[in-house]
């Protein structure tokens, strides 16, 4: 299942991200992992969490970033949770081509069927592309 947090910036998106995880990682049989850009979050969630700067992999652009993510799920099947914070500044602004990407990993997540995975997107529901507009928490 794939969920979008998505609000202007300031609204809060990181910390309702931050109070998911934390969740998750309570309640999670497997693997929790979130991928940041820069370190935002090393303090404010649980030691249990996989947490993985994506700057330290020159990932830019979407399809780079569905290349990372798949890479992350294929290589452990025990994640249950995958988070993904400052999605824009790690794809760029383009909307549509963040909308292709989330229904590409759609499909993927759908496959495995057990792994939630939840992005925030910085911008108002109204910005986004119809296609993912039911995506949005």
């Amino acid at each position: 299942m794939l969920k979008l947090i998505v609000g202007k910036k300031g609204s809060g998106k990181t910390k309702t991200l931050i109070d998911h995880i934390n969740a998750a990682a309570a309640a999670s049989k497997g693997n929790v992992v979130c991928v940041e850009k820069g370190p935002v979050m090393t303090y404010s969630i649980s030691h249990k969490i996989r947490l993985v700067d994506i700057e330290h992999y020159d990932v830019s652009g979407y399809d780079a970033l569905y290349g990372f993510l798949t890479g992350i799920l294929a290589g452990n099947y025990d994640i249950t949770h995958l988070f993904v914070d400052a999605t824009l500044r790690i794809g760029g602004r383009d909307l549509s081509a963040l909308a292709d990407m989330l229904q590409k990993l759609q499909k993927v997540v759908a496959e495995r069927g057990d792994t939630e995975v939840m992005f925030t997107i910085s911008c108002d529901k109204s910005e986004l592309p119809e296609s993912i507009s039911g995506m949005v928490l």
